[in-house]
């Protein structure tokens, strides 16, 4: 059929021009459409069932398609007359897609034959009335009516909607009468109470450090509509065979039920922050779900595999807060996997071929000379290739299927003389991820098979490989990957950075790997709500570093108590120290607003240390600390500096001698500033952003490569000085070093050396006082 009469077809079902040429380009939809306009005897012959039609054509899915003309008959007889019908007849039969059409069945879920008469209606909405008198007559015309349209629902589910509306407006009429001027007022605003005093707003003021509200994973988790375990078939594009009821049927005895998922990662790198969001989906809604999840390791490629990869998987999923169900490997399944190839080519699925890697790389390589090779041979050659009789490189054995890419016959083994970290030499050919992925989460009966939207043009190939070796299939999902701005997570670009000496390791506190986050201590549950926030869609998103950041300072604000520390020390003497009767220890809290959460001692003595920022040989407009004309406050301790000497060598500034005073209302300093007195030696490590584009790999925006990208600026060591109390603190313990940032204690600390990572730095304006 020419567009232009489908356009016109189309038309002729309701739709606008615009909309007709618009499903034209929706392939799927253009083919049901056509389907029921055939049925109906042509677009001339389509009457007010045409709605119906269309319903039918957009809303019945794939793995039921072939009931098109089953269901149109039904409408076009006027047996499913109303939207309701056709929804629940859809219902039924993706419940029931294993089995033939029981009409009897079919009949009775779409209330074929039944009647709801004007009777049936009114009497159902008098009883609603009656039910709602009391709340009716007191808000009149405010009552909202959409609770008795849900309490009637159930009542007359086969019933006209609109004829249940209009009955219900009328008998509310018939209770109430007429609209009144009052009905018909505007709703008074309530007016707003009188100011609280002072007193009370301050024990009713919301503090800065009060939490902000969340979204858990847990909360995302529940909302996903995904399906059942054991209803897979009701997934878009899941393939139904004769074999798919019993082997459900199998698979809820062994799972009972639950939900199981798993997180699959290969073994040859350090899991970043893309994975964090793989991780919270997997384990996030078997959790969320009661289910169990399982950590996979994909083992399959012993190239490039490492015992510390194999660690550093685990622990940063627990320390992400998840505990997997097992710990499982692919290479658990390598002989089960071995007898399905086996069983493949048997049934001629599979065939060993002899052409290179480069041969068969690129969008259209040329078809396998071997693809028609006698199952003996192929099953002879298999053979040869696991006993090493086959140089690697020289054949590969490849599964009969064209991927939705239109990649034809992917590898299913290739042979690589290399031992493996777990089965040894027992095997010098592996298993792909083509053939490798889908048979293991059959074989731990995974009920949701969750992956990231690349992994989409893999899905026919997953089906097909299940369904023709005959065993449970799981249903794939898939989501948009998460990618952040200014970094690069790729293993061998991460590699390289290290190889260079650009970054120090897998975990350097610069990349956005989870080891390095945290390192530079990014809290696990604030990752995790990062995680949430960004949902789970199919649309590949990138956000800037400045949106995760923001997901951790909102925690540390909470959670990360306050202390003390100067990054560029200025000491000054206080000359009139033993005259202000100031005790050596001063006790302040460990959270300004909440002293209720505890205290720490800190030291003063007659010299303490400022930053070099605070002080000024001449006052500019705007700056609020010391100068010769202008005091400061020290905070925590109640006194007022006043400059009496700025002491020089060479036009640097070495040392400032003041004098203090008491902070009163009459001498009250524009600012106070931070301090520290017998203090600690600190080495503090300030980070910046390690890229200088946010697409460091695009050749567009930096043609040199993302090597030649890398910000000067991106990691600045300085010697600071610390409040003594930080001594003791231990590896990975978080502060707010207040007006500086939020840090936390790295691994390189000792009990002679303390060391702080800059984890975000505190808001826009917050240091300022």
């Amino acid at each position: 059929m020419a567009n232009e009469d489908l356009i016109s077809s189309f038309m002729a079902l309701g739709l606008s021009e615009q909309k007709a040429k618009e499903t034209l380009k929706n392939e799927a939809l253009t083919k049901n459409l056509v389907t029921v306009i055939e049925c109906a005897g042509g677009k001339d012959k389509l009457t007010s069932s045409s709605t119906l039609l269309y319903h039918l054509a957009s809303k019945i899915k794939k793995q039921c398609s072939h009931h098109i003309p089953f269901v149109a008959q039904y409408i076009i007889t006027n047996k499913l007359d109303s939207t309701v019908r056709v929804d629940a007849a859809l219902e039924y039969l993706l419940s029931n897609v294993k089995e033939d059409v029981d009409i009897e069945k079919f009949e009775s879920a779409c209330g074929v034959g039944i009647v709801v008469t004007a009777e049936d209606i009114q009497k159902a909405v008098s009883e609603a009335i009656k039910k709602n008198e009391n709340d009716l007559l007191e808000k009149r015309y405010r009552f909202n009516t959409g609770l008795i349209m849900q309490e009637i629902r159930p009542k007359l589910k086969w019933a006209d909607g609109k004829l249940v509306k209009n009955e219900v407006d009328k008998q509310i009429q018939s209770l109430l009468g007429p609209k009144t001027e009052q009905d018909l007022a505007p709703v008074q605003k309530v007016k707003k109470e009188s100011a609280p005093s002072k007193k009370t707003k301050e024990s009713a003021k919301i503090t800065e450090d009060s939490p902000p509200p969340v979204v858990t994973i847990s909360d995302v988790m529940k909302k996903l509509n995904f399906h059942k375990p054991g209803e897979n078939f009701k997934s878009d594009g899941y393939v139904v065979t004769e074999k798919t009821d019993a082997l459900l049927k199998e698979h809820l005895k062994i799972t009972g039920g639950k939900v199981r998922t798993r997180f699959p990662p290969e073994p040859n790198g350090i899991l970043h922050i893309g994975h964090a969001k793989a991780i919270n989906i997997n384990f996030g809604y078997a959790a969320a779900h009661d289910g169990v999840c399982y950590l996979r390791y994909d083992d399959t490629n012993p190239e490039k595999e490492e015992e510390k990869f194999f660690v550093g998987i685990k622990d940063m999923v627990e320390w992400l807060g998840y505990k997997p169900y097992k710990i499982t490997h692919s290479s658990d399944y390598f002989d089960q996997l071995y007898e399905w190839a086996v069983k493949l080519i048997s049934k001629g699925l599979a065939y060993v071929c002899h052409q290179k890697q480069e041969e068969m790389q690129g969008f259209n390589p040329p078809p396998s000379p071997w693809r028609e090779r006698p199952v003996e041979e192929n099953l002879s050659l298999f053979e040869d290739m696991k006993n090493g009789k086959i140089k690697e490189g020289e054949a590969t054995l490849r599964m009969k299927i064209t991927l939705e890419e239109g990649k034809q016959d992917p590898v299913a083994y290739r042979i690589k003389f290399l031992s493996h970290h777990r089965t040894g030499d027992k095997w010098c050919i592996y298993p792909t991820y083509d053939f490798t992925h889908c048979l293991c989460d059959s074989i731990e009966h995974i009920t949701h098979s969750l992956c990231t939207k690349e992994f989409q043009n893999r899905r026919s190939s997953y089906y097909w490989l299940c369904n023709a070796l005959e065993i449970y299939c799981p249903v794939q999902w898939e989501y948009g990957r998460l990618n952040i701005s200014n970094t690069v997570v790729s293993k061998r670009k991460i590699a390289k950075l290290i190889d260079e000496g650009i970054v120090k390791d897998w975990d350097d506190p610069r990349l956005f790997t989870l080891s390095a986050l945290r390192r530079r201590g990014f809290p696990p549950t604030a990752i995790n709500n990062f995680c949430a926030k960004m949902g789970v869609t199919g649309a590949q998103v990138t956000v800037d570093p400045s949106m995760i950041e923001a997901t951790v300072r909102d925690m540390l604000n909470v959670t990360a108590p306050r202390t003390m520390v100067v990054v560029e020390p200025l000491k000054v003497t206080i000359l009139n120290y033993k005259d202000l009767q100031i005790p050596s220890t001063i006790e302040v809290p460990d959270f300004p607003n909440e002293p209720e959460k505890g205290s720490h001692s800190i030291a003063f003595d007659s010299v303490v240390y400022i930053e070099q920022s605070d002080f000024k040989k001449e006052a500019e407009k705007g700056f609020r600390r010391l100068t010769p004309s202008q005091t400061v406050g020290l905070r925590y301790a109640g006194l007022v500096l006043t400059l009496s000497k700025c002491v020089e060598d060479n036009g640097v500034i070495k040392e400032l001698e003041v004098t203090a005073s008491p902070a009163t209302a009459e001498n009250k300093p524009k600012a106070f500033i931070h301090w520290v007195a017998k203090p600690a030696t600190v080495e503090v490590r300030l980070y910046e952003r390690l890229f200088l584009h946010k697409n460091p790999e695009d050749p567009n925006e930096v043609p040199a490569g993302y090597l030649s990208d890398i910000n000067p600026e991106s990691l600045k060591i300085v010697q600071g000085l610390a409040d003594s109390s930080l001594v003791k603190a231990k590896h990975l313990e978080q502060f707010q070093l207040e007006r500086v940032g939020f840090f936390c204690v790295d691994f390189d600390s000792s009990n002679d050396k303390l060391i702080l990572n800059r984890t975000v730095s505190l808001k826009e304006d917050a240091g300022k006082v």
